[in-house]
């Protein structure tokens, strides 16, 4: 079982969260690319960090929305937003390159995420992107959404992801920040929520109603308040439940990769 975390997410001046302590906990670093948060030094900075301790790079994609942290849904012309993507995959893969490593997948950010699991316009100019970036990138996602079912349309490989810090609704999407029951940040019951997906493939509702969340990746929010604890107490307790804690997807070396897919080919 995967263990990711939201990292990088700063800017300029202004930090959020440690990104430092939980580089030691978790298996993949979700990096912001800076459209919704990050910059050129904290993304260079990230990489070399993850690379180095042999944690999984992901280029967390997201709405050109700095002033709204990217939760706020923008309608975008598909082609716009293809390109938007691709744009912070490459972004991120030149800080990889760099530090010896290569993007190892990709995951939708904030209002994009939630709005990819359910629109099929947004999903598809994700996929479009990953597909003309190179086919071999696996795609973070929320378990039977929209973006899922398209990403496996095309042959790309689906990883199913849960949070252990949210709040699932009877259809299994997220329930939406603005409500109650969002979020979760008792540590017994992240750990206990994070556990039960891994081991059962199930979530329970905030009205106590159990809803399949087949996944193999869990996420704790960067931001969420305590959030080094709480990945530290998931961690152990999924390794406590017999799951080995691993990477989804395998780090890839700077030089001598796979070819791409799409449009052309990644050296």
């Amino acid at each position: 079982m995967d263990l990711n975390a939201d990292l990088g997410e700063g800017f300029g001046r202004w930090t959020l969260g440690d990104d430092e302590a939980l580089l030691e906990i978790v298996t993949s670093a979700n990096v912001a690319c800076g459209f919704h948060a990050g910059d050129p030094a904290t993304m260079h900075r990230i990489c070399a960090a993850a690379v180095a301790r042999g944690v999984a790079v992901g280029a967390q994609v997201a709405y050109r929305d700095l002033a709204g942290f990217g939760r706020r849904r923008i309608d975008y012309e598909r082609a716009e937003l293809r390109d938007d993507v691709l744009y912070q995959i490459g972004a991120l893969e030149a800080f990889c390159r760099v530090a010896g490593g290569r993007v190892a997948y990709v995951k939708p950010h904030g209002a994009l995420y939630n709005t990819a699991a359910v629109d099929e316009g947004q999903a598809s100019a994700v996929v479009e992107a990953v597909v003309a970036y190179d086919r071999e990138l696996p795609v973070l996602c929320q378990p039977g959404s929209v973006l899922a079912r398209l990403a496996a349309s095309v042959g790309l490989t689906v990883v199913g992801e849960g949070f252990a810090d949210r709040g699932y609704r009877p259809d299994g999407t997220l329930v939406p920040r603005s409500s109650p029951g969002a979020l979760i940040d008792e540590p017994r019951a992240v750990v206990e929520r994070a556990v039960r997906m891994a081991v059962e493939g199930l979530v329970t509702t905030p009205d106590g109603e159990d809803v399949p969340c087949p996944v193999r990746s869990i996420c704790v929010h960067g931001d969420t308040p305590g959030a080094v604890e709480l990945a530290a107490r998931v961690r152990a307790g999924l390794v406590a439940a017999g799951r080995v804690v691993a990477p989804f997807a395998r780090t890839r070396p700077a030089h001598g990769g796979s070819t791409a897919g799409g449009t052309g080919r990644r050296p």
